[in-house]
């Protein structure tokens, strides 16, 4: 039972990101994309405030993987770089702590591109 815990927990956490987000869709007039940027900006006001940390330990993917785990990450690495360089970390931190993720999406994007066909909308 131990080893599936931590895929329970990461379901719930991330599950409960979507319904929150779903009763936002359905309940305001907020848009999809001002609900992703809500998250992103939610994920650096915890992780600044440091109660994001302990959720991302909690609950694993269920945290970080979700766009208020992106801010997470950005806020983290904007701290971290701020500590070890100054000044010049608020400007390279955000960049350098979220590189790989954009990368990799970059990456697969360009792959996704060469196997499809876009076609315009009407």
């Amino acid at each position: 039972m131990d080893v599936l815990m931590p895929y329970v927990r990461a379901f719930l956490v991330g599950g409960a990101f979507c319904v929150i987000a779903q009763i936002l869709i359905d309940r305001t007039k907020l848009t999809p994309a001002r609900i992703l940027v809500v998250y992103v900006v939610a994920g650096v006001a915890l992780g600044a405030l440091g109660v994001y940390e302990p959720l991302a330990n909690f609950a694993g993917a269920g945290a970080t993987v979700p766009l208020s785990g992106f801010g997470y990450l950005i806020s983290k690495g904007v701290r971290e770089a701020v500590a070890g360089e100054g000044l010049l970390g608020a400007l390279t931190g955000a960049l350098r702590a979220a590189a790989g993720g954009i990368a990799a999406a970059l990456v697969f994007s360009f792959i996704a591109c060469l196997f499809t066909r876009g076609n315009p909308k009407k």
